[in-house]
């Protein structure tokens, strides 16, 4: 059974191709025209479902199993900023280094070099018989500087609970261990090995 991917974010779609070497992975994209997708819900949850749902409505295929993740990083000095809005933080059209680069100067306007976070990772499963939404975080501090050019988005300014480095500079076997996105793929994999 082919495993599509409701996402066209190519840091993603690496991350779930490592982590799922036993599926043949396809981005949506790569099956039909992409096309945008509302994420209007009010949890990650909600979106992560909202896009399965709208993946798997679009292909028109019953024997397909289609994967969402919605995922972002929450502040505690931000009050949970930018939370489900990460993706989009500097804007609609914001790339990975404007929502950054807000997100850093954000902190250090309430007067701090670093704030506790957290990221969070919804990942929802579609099949034509169920639908399924597991979690996955990952717990450290933000920082207002950016170091580091590994991995993608807010990366750089992230560093993971026990460790001193950056997601931007630690090693991506390191990352895999870590990551909010693989401790929730991990409970899904659970899943898709029990609908297979």
């Amino acid at each position: 059974m082919k495993l599509v991917l409701a996402t066209s974010n190519k840091g993603k779609v690496r991350e779930i191709k490592a982590l799922y070497e036993d599926y043949e992975v396809i981005p949506y994209g790569e099956i039909i025209q992409e096309f945008e997708i509302v994420e209007d819900g009010d949890t990650f949850k909600e979106n992560a479902l909202i896009k399965a749902r709208a993946v798997f409505k679009a292909l028109d295929d019953e024997d397909v199993m289609v994967i969402a993740d919605d995922s972002g990083i929450s502040v505690d000095i931000l009050d949970g900023a930018p939370g489900i809005y990460s993706a989009r933080y500097a804007g609609v059209d914001a790339n990975d280094k404007d929502n950054l680069y807000k997100l850093m100067k954000d902190i250090k306007e309430k007067g701090a070099e670093s704030s506790p976070a957290h990221y969070t990772a919804a990942i929802a499963i579609v099949t034509k018989d169920s639908e399924y939404c597991v979690h996955g975080w990952m717990y450290g501090t933000a920082l207002t500087n950016a170091v580091g050019d590994g991995g993608f988005g807010y990366d750089p300014m992230f560093i993971p609970l026990g460790y001193d480095k950056t997601l931007g500079e630690l090693d991506d076997e390191v990352k895999k261990s870590l990551s909010h996105r693989a401790k929730a793929l991990s409970l899904a994999e659970k899943i898709l090995a029990s609908i297979k």
